[in-house]
């Protein structure tokens, strides 16, 4: 460090044996640690604006690229006298303001290349992200078409789908619940609904799922009290992942009409749900050999889906699984899905849900434009 011209101060140095008898004492947090190595001057802070640093060994060719360039910058600063180390480790909080401020500036300017670092990263970040969902939604979509293919053919109640269709579009009509939280999941407008019974219901029923929601979330004019209530319950709705989905949309098409789907018995099918223990892609227990049911007579085990739902093997019932924070994630679920017809006033699945729930998740799962079908 003498010969590279950056020694550190006498106040650096005490702060550095103050962090190592941390750790050695096992008292040392990693913020300790990170703050630490940033009151050098030269360490980027963890977190800049929207962009959070992963670990080294994590960060993509652009990341790292980006890193080593702020670096470079910090410490030009460094030794032109902008930063000074010994008020970073003294926690001084005009100096860390300065320290952020000078990251901030260099992330959000335009480099000789046109690039400005904050947007190409956090692009690469958004890209990484849409990834990783549309490989999520191809093995959920995956495993219900195998469920659906051993359940075997669900006719559609024609009758029960008129009915509810013409419910349906009465309640869009009258302002309140539930067409209000029902046309802004599914994106819908009431002035423009589908004139085909089956496309109205499986858009509802897939916006139940995957909630579009309206472009005026949250802006002046609407009823603050209606719209509060209605945005908690489209953030509940949002909260439930591929997984949580893919347990209780098994369980129902498995079990068929008649089958429990109170809020309560949709978090429990998602306690029960394994699918890497399971024989064929319901992910539930087999039943005896030759009977029907769920477990029964399904795929290979190398051809159910794994990767994404292979993360959630491990899951602890009795330390990890919160019943009742899933149950309240399902409550406006089960509401809707009464709305809709999907389940009758004892809270069971109907004929109309049975065959509808399925369908609308494949829509909800299906490539972009795909119907799923």
């Amino acid at each position: 460090m003498l010969a590279a011209g950056n020694p550190l101060s006498a106040v650096f140095w005490s702060s550095a044996e103050a962090v190592l008898h941390k750790i050695a004492d096992g008292a040392a947090t990693v913020g300790d640690v990170r703050t630490w190595l940033e009151a050098t001057g030269t360490e980027p802070n963890g977190i800049i604006g929207l962009h959070v640093w992963d670990e080294q060994s994590e960060r993509s060719q652009l990341a790292a690229e980006m890193h080593t360039r702020l670096v470079s910058h910090l410490e030009e600063r460094l030794a032109a006298g902008q930063i000074d180390p010994d008020l970073l480790a003294a926690a001084d909080p005009a100096a860390c303001r300065a320290y952020i401020e000078v990251q901030e500036r260099w992330m959000t300017s335009v480099l000789p290349d046109g690039r400005v670092p904050m947007d190409v990263l956090l692009d690469e970040k958004d890209d990484e992200f849409l990834a990783e969902w549309d490989a999520a939604d191809a093995e959920a979509l995956a495993a219900v078409r195998a469920v659906l293919d051993r359940v075997g053919e669900r006719p559609v109640p024609l009758q029960d789908l008129r009915a509810a269709s013409a419910r349906l579009r009465r309640d869009i009509a009258r302002p309140g619940w539930p067409g209000r939280l029902l046309v802004e999941c599914s994106g819908l407008r009431p002035k423009h609904l589908p004139a085909d019974d089956a496309e109205l219901w499986l858009r509802l029923a897939a916006g139940v799922a995957s909630p579009e929601g309206p472009d005026d979330w949250g802006t002046p004019g609407r009823d603050d009290g209606e719209a509060d209530e209605t945005e908690s319950e489209l953030a509940a709705i949002c909260a439930i992942d591929h997984f949580d989905w893919l347990a209780v949309i098994t369980a129902l098409a498995e079990g068929g009409p008649g089958t429990s789907a109170s809020a309560a018995d949709l978090a429990g099918y998602v306690r029960d749900y394994d699918p890497e223990d399971a024989e064929g892609a319901d992910g539930f227990d087999e039943g005896p050999a030759g009977e029907g049911g769920p477990g029964d007579a399904g795929p290979d085990e190398d051809d159910s889906p794994d990767g994404f739902f292979a993360d959630f093997s491990d899951f602890s019932d009795d330390e990890e699984f919160d019943d009742l924070t899933l149950e309240g994630l399902f409550l406006p679920v089960s509401s809707l899905w009464q709305v809709l017809g999907a389940i009758d006033e004892d809270e069971r699945l109907t004929p109309l849900g049975w065959w509808g729930l399925p369908e609308a998740m494949l829509r909800v799962w299906a490539p972009s434009g795909g119907t799923g079908g």
